[in-house]
């Protein structure tokens, strides 16, 4: 009795709740009890306004279920680490572990531009001649280019022609099939030049399968001298310790300045050309590979540290003979993740083991599922892509439908078909550089004598002709100040409540002890219900 408040009925307990409570409107329904019209009137008045009300609850929770994100930026000014710089020299090494193979495949590619195109190439592109590479501490395995590998036959260059819309349309491709032959495909390009270059990767990816996995090709002797004359970060000279030496089996020689983003050295404190890295750079192809690399000049990536350089992907070329500047300006894009969006803090929640040891991204995740892919189905891995403990790259004398199995893989994963773009999410907190450049004829006509004498006494510049074999390109930040993009909750939990207790006071003009007071007449409500119960039940056993 203490705890309860006891009714005569049901009735005065409603009475008292309607005359007490702090929800407007309640109490019409008691004093207008002599009017039934408007005591119907505000029932059905209170009841819509309880529909309208549980109705705006109901969407509100659909959309906090939902999980919207609303995009929120801010600009940063502070002191900050310069990126990661690649530098490639598109120009790849002839290894003479495998040089007899490379010879006998630029024979036969100059035997197919002279069938296709009635070109001899033979005095202007190719260069037998060439010095190949040897690398050094390899252990005794017998010459490669006397081994039973064979370069095949059976993917010859060939034009095909078809009638489109009464126009005749030519193509040029080769021919691919699955193990047991019925299935086969041609792959094909409108440009002949693109079919040519792709032809002679894929038999060049056969032949470079033969080398030794074991070999370190970054501990081949070529110095950083041999491609840059001259390296300059804000004014100062670099260090042999600002840069990491690799080999990429297309772009040649690579070198990553500030890979690891950890020396002070590297600390942006002003932005402009004067305070940003200045190279001096060689830019002319000794022409190991001619048709792996058209292009003359330099490859340059601008990336985060820690990371893998996907040239390929994200590379872009400087000329020679051009002095080129480039401005960077660095925006930081930080995803919530969990409900809101899948993406990973650092790739050891994703399914997909890396095969790369840097840090994760997403095009690191889609190339290390891919070549998870490649093994599984094809039996062997993709030659430009890290092998899994335990395979071996792919050769067409071993698995001569290794091709047809790629190009039809390959083509699903561009296609978005296979499932590793689902299982490779998004960085949670990614780094992303936008570049402008400018560029100028460098050196000039009438400095370019002196230029050339000065490179040649003071950096080893070795070339007495009028090629443009040089480059000069600057990096530097535009502004040290970034944009920083953030995922935020568009409706978190203290802003669901909020919205709840809006509704709530429009439609009743109450607040939440309003709502204790509902629950404190249900609880009544049940109580007084047991007790007329136990009474009933009493009489009744009573009158037995």
């Amino acid at each position: 009795e203490g705890l309860i408040e006891f009714y005569d009925s049901f009735k005065d307990m409603f009475e008292f709740f309607c005359k007490n409570t702090t929800i407007h409107g309640t109490i019409r329904l008691v004093c207008s009890d002599s009017n039934r019209m408007k005591t119907a009137f505000w029932t059905l008045l209170l009841l819509s306004s309880f529909g309208m009300l549980y109705w705006q609850f109901a969407l509100m929770f659909s959309q906090y279920w939902a999980y919207p994100v609303v995009l929120t930026m801010s600009m940063h000014s502070e002191p900050k680490m310069f990126p990661a710089i690649t530098i490639c020299n598109l120009d790849p090494y002839r290894f003479e572990l495998v040089s007899e193979h490379l010879v006998q495949l630029d024979r036969m590619a100059e035997e197919s531009i002279t069938f296709l195109y009635g070109i001899n190439t033979s005095a202007r592109l190719f260069h037998m001649n060439d010095r190949n590479i040897h690398v050094k501490d390899l252990p005794s395995i017998g010459n490669l280019s006397r081994s039973s590998f064979k370069l095949s036959q059976n993917f010859s260059l060939l034009r095909m022609t078809d009638l489109r819309s009464g126009k005749k349309h030519s193509s040029v491709g080769f021919r691919l099939c699955n193990a047991t032959g019925g299935n086969c495909f041609y792959k094909t390009y409108s440009s002949g030049m693109d079919a040519i270059l792709e032809w002679y990767r894929f038999h060049y990816m056969n032949i470079m399968s033969q080398l030794p996995v074991i070999i370190n090709i970054s501990d081949h002797e070529e110095q950083i001298e041999d491609m840059v004359y001259s390296c300059q970060y804000d004014g100062e000279p670099c260090r042999p310790s600002d840069y990491v030496h690799f080999h990429h089996p297309v772009f040649g020689s690579c070198y990553t300045f500030n890979s690891k983003g950890t020396d002070p050295f590297w600390t942006a404190t002003k932005p402009g050309i004067p305070y940003g890295l200045s190279l001096i750079l060689r830019a002319e192809q000794k022409d190991h590979i001619p048709l792996l690399s058209t292009v003359a000049g330099v490859k340059v990536m601008i990336h985060n540290h820690n990371q893998t350089p996907f040239l390929e992907h994200e590379g872009f070329d400087i000329r020679p003979g051009i002095a080129t500047t480039i401005g960077i300006q660095q925006d930081e894009v930080n995803r919530l993740g969990g409900n809101y969006g899948k993406c990973t803090t650092n790739g050891d929640d994703v399914n997909v083991k890396l095969l790369y040891n840097n840090s994760y991204t997403l095009q690191a995740c889609l190339h290390s599922c891919f070549q998870h892919i490649m093994v599984q189905k094809c039996g062997c891995g993709y030659y430009y892509y890290p092998l899994p403990p335990g395979a071996q790259y792919c050769d067409y004398n071993k698995q001569p439908a290794w091709g047809h199995c790629f190009y039809q893989l390959y083509s699903r994963l561009r296609n978005h078909h296979l499932n590793c773009f689902d299982q490779c999410p998004k960085p949670c907190r990614e780094s992303l550089y936008k570049v402008s450049a400018g560029t100028a004829k460098w050196p000039s006509a009438k400095s370019q004598d002196w230029v050339r004498q000065a490179l040649r006494h003071q950096n080893g510049y070795n070339s007495t002709s009028n090629r443009k074999d040089i480059a000069k390109v600057t990096i530097f930040y535009q502004q040290l100040n970034y944009q920083s993009v953030n995922e935020s909750p568009l409706l978190s939990e203290n802003l669901l409540l909020s919205s709840m207790g809006s509704q709530w006071s429009l439609w009743f003009g109450s607040s939440v002890l309003s709502v204790v007071e509902m629950f404190e007449l249900l609880i009544d409500t049940l109580v007084l219900s047991l007790l007329f119960c136990y009474q009933r039940l009493r009489s009744k056993k009573t009158l037995r």
